[in-house]
């Protein structure tokens, strides 16, 4: 696939956003949803197609991004539409929603949604998307094996398998990178199967969330600071926690190793904690919240911020 058409013709090109220094085809994404949907749609519990095939367009959406170039609205109402579907095709059924289901599903919605442009957005290292994916979606599978649901840990089998494919390719230094085709739909697929777990019964709702939680916390972190600091949303930038890193001095081969380390230990416990009581879980999270905040203020300390001028216009789902 390196070598085919398609491969020149979607290509990243280093920019001043970038933190790579080489042209790289983006095509890695392509190969991942090719790989893992059919067997999700085929594999997994029957609300499980249905994301599947929004998972799907949402990738063709971005394949058609990557090469022209859609409107941030087109790109942000697609997302929404499949988070949409997501949420409806999960939710139980027979009777109206109250008000208070009606909140949930909307917060729903909107955390898958989101999901889907933050992992966009912490796909700008070599190794770390596809990690994230591998170790995610493993965990994922594990958590609903434990909890008998075997259709669903198939399905998320199937998501870390084909982004183990794609590692392979991906580690530094990179010879493909996942693009929006990949990075999109794995976020999608990441909030939408963790919603179809919960809706299942397979876990409770915060497991999904720590499990992806490096991913989580720096792209969260890093857009409110940015909206607190009054800063233009639509413009590039590279002060997410693991860019700064790269740019103070880390290797790409280094950012991975320590961000692989710490992705497995969220998942690790996160699995863990899947056992315990309402005690041992609440202690769990808040360990990981104090972690998380001793992390971030050493990053702020030893790689703060840096603001390049000029930067070119960056919207949600386009790659950081």
């Amino acid at each position: 696939m390196r070598a085919s058409p398609l491969a020149a013709r979607i290509v990243d090109r280093p920019n001043e956003r970038s933190l790579h220094a080489a042209p790289t085809p983006r095509i890695g994404g392509i190969g991942v949803a090719l790989g893992a949907l059919p067997f999700v749609a085929t594999l997994g519990p029957s609300p499980a197609g249905w994301i599947a095939a929004a998972a799907a367009v949402l990738a063709a959406v971005s394949v058609v991004d990557d090469m022209r170039g859609l409107p941030a609205g087109a790109r942000l109402a697609a997302h929404v539409a499949a988070a949409t579907l997501a949420v409806a095709v999960c939710w139980p059924a027979g009777g109206a929603p109250d008000a208070v289901a009606l909140l949930v599903a909307a917060a729903a919605v909107a955390g898958i949604a989101w999901m889907a442009n933050l992992y966009n957005f912490m796909d700008g290292a070599d190794g770390l998307a596809g990690g994230m994916a591998v170790i995610g979606f493993g965990a994922l599978a594990w958590a609903a094996q434990r909890s008998g649901d075997a259709a669903l840990a198939q399905a998320c089998v199937a998501v870390a398998g084909a982004a183990a494919g794609f590692l392979a390719f991906n580690l530094p230094p990179a010879r493909v990178f996942l693009g929006d085709a990949g990075s999109v739909p794995l976020g999608f697929l990441a909030g939408a199967l963790g919603w179809l777990g919960v809706a299942r019964g397979a876990w409770p709702a915060w497991l999904p969330l720590l499990v992806f939680s490096p991913f989580v916390v720096d792209a969260t972190v890093t857009l409110s600071r940015r909206v607190l600091a009054g800063e233009d949303l639509l413009r590039a930038h590279r002060t997410h926690y693991y860019q700064r890193l790269v740019l103070g001095g880390w290797s790409h081969a280094r950012l991975a190793a320590a961000a692989w380390a710490l992705m497995a230990a969220a998942a690790a416990s996160a699995l863990v904690a899947q056992a315990r009581q309402a005690a041992g879980q609440a202690t769990i999270i808040a360990g990981w919240a104090l972690a998380y905040a001793l992390l971030l203020a050493w990053v702020d300390r030893h790689h703060p911020r840096r603001r390049a001028r000029g930067e070119a216009a960056e919207t949600p789902g386009k790659r950081r």
